[in-house]
């Protein structure tokens, strides 16, 4: 299989790295990061001009119906700029779970405004007690009439204070871990009875935690048809492994560039540090994890856009295992090749191990996959 980019995402990475190394420098995403709006409203605007706000959404929507294999250099592009734009719980997460589970009516409604950049989604799924179970949900939703209301919690929402409105997993019946009794609803950010407290995360991105207590919502299909909502679950998770897989390795590429010039002009008693060979064998180890995690970024990545193949699920819980270490270790690499300034908040190389920290926790750490696959096996 050719894993190379094509002229059309070559250029498409080519525009959006020249866009985030204007408007996302080091000391510019730190002012953002210190400011109330969470993330840049020029960028975004931008990144809608691009189409990088339409990649996934289907054509007869205003988008381009990307796959997974074409949001790998976006993904990239924003993990090296420490992007705070909540791309990823917007035009990744919700894009897709409406994608899967949403009647035609409401794909119409909301995907040309995802597309545009005027309407941004938020994908609550995971919940506190689940601690990366794949199909925890104790969020139960109920029918009055011909109306649905829900009661519960979500946890670690992606973009959620910047959310217009959110897509809510809830159970119709099993127990809470149970994979069939689910169905997926769409609820307003301003809906009585929802509260949203927004917080960050450790590396400057804004979330939140939602507390649902009798939230009217509407279906986003069949509310019934739970196959359809188990389906559009483990596609939506799919495709956001494989999205910050992608965002992992872009923040790797960063971190061991900044390393590498590091080396090559810190001079320590007249000569280069990067003439030591202790430091440039350990400079050898981060590019073999490096060029070891990119591979696993693509695999991913063709996994989730070939989900019928029998390797799939394998294959995106080995990528997540596997991108997660290798990308926290070539993260303390860095930092300890870089000495104290690596420790500092005003130098960028640890802002990328915060980064890798917050990416290795979603969809499931690398116990939560490595216990997977000992499963599967």
């Amino acid at each position: 299989m050719n894993f190379e980019l094509n002229d059309e995402q070559l250029a498409l990475q080519d525009s959006l790295q020249r866009v985030l190394a204007d408007r996302y420098g080091f000391e510019q995403r730190r002012a953002l990061a210190a400011g109330t709006a969470g993330h840049d409203e020029g960028t975004w605007r931008t990144l809608a001009e691009l189409g990088v706000t339409a990649l996934l959404v289907p054509e007869a929507h205003g988008g381009f119906a990307g796959g997974a294999r074409d949001l790998l250099p976006v993904m990239q592009a924003l993990g090296a700029a420490l992007s705070l734009e909540p791309f990823l719980g917007s035009s990744v997460l919700g894009v897709s779970a409406l994608r899967l589970a949403a009647d035609p009516r409401l794909q119409e409604r909301l995907l040309p405004g995802v597309a545009a950049g005027d309407t941004r989604l938020a994908w609550a799924h995971e919940e506190t007690a689940g601690r990366h179970a794949a199909h925890w949900v104790e969020t139960r939703a109920r029918r009055e009439g011909d109306r649905w209301f829900l009661d519960g919690g979500k946890a670690n929402v992606a973009g959620a204070p910047l959310a217009q409105h959110f897509l809510v997993s809830a159970r119709l019946s099993g127990a809470p871990d149970a994979r069939q009794g689910c169905a997926l609803f769409l609820v307003d950010a301003g809906a009585q009875g929802l509260e949203t407290r927004g917080f960050r995360w450790v590396d400057d991105t804004f979330a939140g935690e939602l507390s649902l207590r009798g939230v009217a919502a509407t279906p986003l299909g069949e509310p019934l048809d739970d196959a359809r909502a188990q389906a559009a679950i483990e596609g939506t998770r799919a495709i956001g492994t494989a999205a910050v897989c992608a965002d992992m390795v872009g923040a790797m590429q960063a971190a061991f560039r900044l390393a590498m010039d590091y080396l090559n002009t810190r001079k320590q008693f007249g000569r280069l540090i990067g003439e030591n060979q202790a430091l440039r064998h350990r400079a050898a180890d981060m590019l073999v994890s490096l060029e070891l995690a990119r591979s696993m970024a693509i695999a991913a990545a063709v996994a989730v856009d070939q989900p019928d193949s029998e390797q799939a699920g394998l294959d995106l819980h080995r990528a997540k295992l596997s991108v997660g270490r290798h990308a926290r270790a070539l993260a303390h690499g860095a930092i300890q090749l870089h000495g104290g300034i690596g420790m500092t908040e005003e130098y960028a190389v640890g802002h990328y191990l915060r980064r890798i920290h917050v990416l290795d926790q979603l969809f499931g750490d690398g116990e939560a996959h490595a216990a997977r696959l000992a499963q599967l096996a």
